[in-house]
């Protein structure tokens, strides 16, 4: 990429906001800080179907405020909702109060999902090399890791005696931060298509519906992915601490592992464009689904055997690292630009949809208990991998 184009400019504020915003203390002890306040496995699962339930309302209005308003417009909305969500962490106390807490935390999300691709791939776009789209979001993503890298060694040391005020500071720590990125966002530079849509909202989100219907493989994509991010992220991401503790692993030695796992996922992340040179997107998307299920299944089986709890524990994090931003590209190659954010927000409605049914079927199963609900996600990992994904051609698209 060439130097001082809006695409580089965007890619290397990205990458600092996504340092500062997803950094979290609380992380690597976040399930233990849930049990420590009362809540149980059942609860930690309602609390995945509130944020996805919050992700489902707030899609489209957030992908609609994106292409009228600008990605940069979304993004500020969004931090000053994440932050308010922190605060309330704070004080909850009560199952209704962290419900509310994933609640308004997940209607954050809203505000950057789409509009963080829909700036990057109209920055790229812009450039003339959108066909990059997923080495710079491999860049994007890596930010994640050394913000994990910084947070999860901390943050696991020094709430190391699962003390109240340990995760109180943790807490605070973290929202201090995203004060940071607050202040970020506004270096991020507007493409020149960037809210330029204009006519009716409801017309708006038509339109994305049209541009879905239009491309019926980027549905079978969307299954592919999907199917395997839920049970390999959001509902590993929710017991891997009490996998690792149930094992025998020190609360204090969380950090250490979470820190190797950010180190090897941030290689990902910054290899995603060498690995695509080398082999098809497809063939990495199918690779990195059936590990995820073999992890997951693995995780379930053995659980007392620690060296394979954390074996899996990175295959999962890494094979995630790799997929993210291949989808990322093969997806946005399909959607029109007038419409970008919004049709992205579309298909997060569906995630958000699958969420809810995913985590409402797992809920009864959690009454099996763990290995029941690792079980169930290594099924569903493994049906998502076996979608088809077709050979895509990337739309052609005249502005």
């Amino acid at each position: 990429m060439n130097k001082r184009t809006i695409s580089q400019h965007n890619i290397r504020t990205l990458f600092w906001i996504r340092i500062f915003g997803s950094i979290s203390f609380i992380a690597p002890v976040l399930t233990l800080f849930y049990y420590n306040r009362g809540l149980d496995a059942a609860d930690i699962l309602l609390l995945q179907i509130f944020w996805s339930g919050a992700v489902l309302i707030g899609e489209v209005p957030g992908g609609v405020v994106a292409d009228r308003y600008g990605p940069k417009t979304s993004f500020i909305i969004g931090s000053l909702v994440k932050m308010s969500s922190l605060i309330l962490l704070v004080f909850a106390t009560e199952p209704w109060m962290f419900f509310l807490f994933s609640a308004i935390n997940g209607l954050s999300v809203t505000f950057f999902s789409g509009a963080d691709e829909t700036l990057i791939y109209e920055s790229l776009k812009e450039d003339g090399e959108h066909h990059r789209m997923d080495r710079a979001m491999g860049k994007i993503q890596s930010a994640g890791f050394v913000s994990m890298l910084i947070a999860v060694i901390f943050g696991a040391y020094f709430a190391k005696d699962l003390q109240e005020e340990q995760f109180v500071f943790l807490i605070i720590l973290g929202l201090v931060l995203h004060i940071g990125e607050f202040v970020l966002l506004f270096f991020v530079k507007s493409p020149e298509i960037s809210g330029s849509y204009r006519e009716n909202p409801f017309t708006q989100v038509i339109s994305g519906v049209k541009a879905i219907r239009q491309a019926p493989q980027l549905l079978l994509l969307f299954l592919n992915f999907t199917l395997v991010f839920i049970p390999a992220d959001s509902v590993y991401e929710a017991f891997n601490q009490p996998l690792m503790t149930d094992a025998g692993l020190p609360v204090v030695f969380i950090g250490v592992v979470y820190a190797l796992a950010a180190v090897g996922g941030f290689i990902c992340s910054q290899s995603v464009g060498w690995l695509t040179s080398v082999f098809s997107r497809r063939l990495l998307m199918n690779l990195t689904g059936g590990l995820a299920a073999v992890g997951l299944l693995i995780s379930a089986l053995f659980g007392e055997t620690l060296w394979l709890i954390i074996g899996s524990f990175f295959i999962l994090r890494f094979g995630q690292a790799i997929r993210r931003p291949i989808y990322s590209q093969l997806k946005n190659d399909l959607i029109p630009s007038h419409v970008r954010a919004t049709t992205l927000s579309l298909i997060s409605v569906l995630d958000s949809a699958l969420d809810l049914v995913i985590f409402g079927l797992l809920s009864v199963i959690a009454l099996k208990g763990l290995s029941g609900i690792l079980i169930a996600s290594s099924i569903l990992a493994l049906i998502g991998t076996f979608i088809p994904i077709q050979r895509m051609k990337a739309r052609q698209q005249t502005e």
